[in-house]
């Protein structure tokens, strides 16, 4: 016999793969990819080959909401089989297996809600994310070692690819500053819940008198935004500075003025890139770097004026405390936007951070 538990697991998962074929309206969505791979085969679609490539992009994310919404309705269909043979022949071996698979089959769907609500214009991009100790010497630099360690063990999980743009070693341990490219559909969305401070507090294995610390690590995070987005930057507001690059790299990036630190001016924005050989390739990959910032600058700006029109009292600011991880006196880490916390340190640590994005993204929902 299945148990009562699991019975009312399955039928919830057909609930919500009923809700869901209405709110996604799949027929739409298959006249739209018939369409479109009718365009791809007529004459002058490859003409301008930049809008091509992002016509194929944006029909490309519609073919994997369909896929994906097919794939999981086809394993609970073969679920619900099995789920009545177990049923009729009383099969504890297979009433087990139906468990088991169930409770693979809701995280996966709990997963797709997730990235349904990813529809933001500039979710579905690569995301760079930059980590800046605060004061507090080497403690605090450790903290954003820690930090860095986290999310690519998160990029990990998610078959994301990670990319150093910037890294600044620690004077003893950890780093003074780091800026990764994380690579893969939807990563902009997802870590943009973690922009912010970030807080830990522990006995420090830096300090002999084993006394308790507070460190911060401000997390910045902004999409990696296509060629196409109007940020109007003028050559006389840039100051480009070359210089040695430092850190693991082999000979050639210690030996050669290859690194470009980037400042626009006007606003103070600064951005440095050191990981290509080439000075050409880093000052690219500074350039958009630094149209990513301008263009999270902007947005920050409009966000900040319709507060003050709806006399919201909102704080937008960078520095503004997300989370706690606290390993002593107790283990918790707690984010402060949404009261989601654990006890399980060592598993954040390790990369688990899908309630707290799951949270804050639900909450940024209902608050629209």
């Amino acid at each position: 016999m299945l148990d009562p538990e699991v019975k009312h697991g399955l039928r919830g998962i057909a609930k919500r793969l009923t809700e869901l074929r209405g709110s996604l309206d799949l027929d739409h969505k298959l006249e739209m990819i018939e369409d479109f791979e009718e365009k791809m085969s007529a004459p002058g679609f490859w003409d301008d080959n930049v809008q091509a490539q992002k016509l194929i992009a944006d029909i490309n994310t519609v073919k994997a909401v369909v896929e994906q919404f097919n794939s999981l309705s086809s394993e609970y269909d073969d679920l619900d089989v099995m789920a009545q043979l177990a049923e009729e022949e009383a099969d504890e071996e297979m009433a087990a297996e139906v468990t088991k698979s169930m409770q693979g089959l809701t995280s996966k769907l709990a997963n797709f809600d997730l990235q349904l609500l990813l529809n933001q214009p500039y979710d579905k991009l690569n995301a760079i994310l930059e980590l800046h100790p605060g004061a507090g010497g080497t403690e605090s630099q450790d903290w954003a070692e820690m930090l860095l360690r986290m999310y690519r063990r998160w990029a990990e999980k998610r078959d994301f690819k990670v990319e150093v743009l910037n890294y600044l070693p620690g004077d003893e341990a950890g780093v003074k500053s780091v800026t990764l490219l994380i690579k893969g559909f939807n990563a902009y969305g997802y870590l943009k819940a973690e922009k912010g401070v970030h807080r830990l507090v522990r006995i420090s294995p830096f300090d002999s008198s084993g006394r308790r610390h507070t460190s911060f690590v401000s997390c910045d995070v902004m999409p990696e935004i296509d060629d196409d987005v109007e940020i109007d930057i003028r050559t006389e507001d840039l100051k480009v500075d070359v210089y040695r690059a430092s850190g693991a790299g082999g000979q050639h990036i210690n030996t050669t003025d290859s690194a470009v630190r980037m400042t626009h001016i006007p606003t103070g924005v600064v951005v440095t890139c050191q990981t290509e050989r080439s000075q050409i390739k880093n000052r690219e990959r500074a350039m958009k770097m630094l149209r990513s910032k301008l263009y999270e600058k902007k947005i920050e700006e409009q966000m900040k004026h319709l507060a003050e029109i709806r006399g919201e009292q909102t704080d937008i600011a960078w520095g503004a405390q997300i989370r706690s991880y606290v390993f002593h006196p107790y283990s918790m880490v707690k984010d402060h936007r949404t009261s989601v916390e654990t006890g399980n340190v060592g598993a954040v640590m390790d990369g688990d951070l899908d309630a707290f994005i799951d949270a804050y993204l639900r909450m940024q929902i209902k608050q629209e």
